[in-house]
């Protein structure tokens, strides 16, 4: 069984406001509170029992200005699978609350990001399609017991939940801890690109169509 919930964002009725959601998520796997504020300044208070993931998402927020709340309860006696994927779930939640009806966002972000041999790419659309198309040709199987596969499910959980397209590819790499880390850096960069305000489009929403 599975519960979420979402707090009122107060940003509904002042649109220059702070960008907040906060959503809790329940299931029988994982316990998850998370609070963002997408107009912060990179703060952040991480909790899911798994180092290195917690390291990754500290460089979302420190990267993408973000400030960024994540408390998890997983059953980490299995393993982190379910921990992974829900927070992905979650925080997907947690921006497409956060960001509302899109309105005078960009849409679009890209960037790319070194770090020492290792060089990723990743371009987010806030589209309203949920797509993944993830290669990252990792060189090991964990980094500091985090099983790299789950890098692949926290990005589907967080691509289907905040209805954003990605493509994010590892260019370069021999380090696995770099190329995860390259990869996470990106994606901040990305996120803090599409996400931000445009002057000459406020009030707009970014598409032909009229909606996202």
């Amino acid at each position: 069984m599975t519960s979420s919930a979402l707090v009122p964002s107060s940003s509904a009725a002042d649109p220059l406001a702070d960008r907040t959601a906060e959503v809790a998520r329940n299931t029988a796997e994982t316990r998850i509170r998370v609070r963002v504020n997408l107009d912060g300044t990179g703060q952040s208070r991480l909790g899911t029992g798994i180092g290195f993931f917690d390291h990754m998402l500290e460089q979302i927020a420190r990267h993408g200005m973000i400030d960024m709340d994540v408390d998890c309860d997983g059953d980490l006696h299995i393993d982190g699978h379910h921990t992974v994927e829900d927070v992905g779930i979650t925080l997907g939640q947690a921006f497409a609350r956060a960001v509302g009806d899109k309105k005078g966002i960009r849409r679009y972000g890209h960037a790319y990001v070194p770090l020492d041999e290792a060089l990723s790419r990743v371009v987010i659309d806030f589209s309203g399609r949920p797509g993944l198309h993830l290669n990252i040709p990792f060189t090991a199987a964990s980094i500091g017991g985090f099983d790299t596969q789950l890098t692949y499910e926290f990005f589907q959980g967080f691509a289907n939940h905040a209805a954003a397209t990605l493509h994010i590819d590892n260019l370069k790499g021999i380090n696995a801890h770099h190329q995860c880390e390259s990869v996470f850096k990106a994606f901040a960069r990305a996120l803090r690109a599409a996400l931000e305000r445009d002057p000459r489009a406020a009030g707009i929403i970014p598409s032909t169509k009229g909606a996202l």
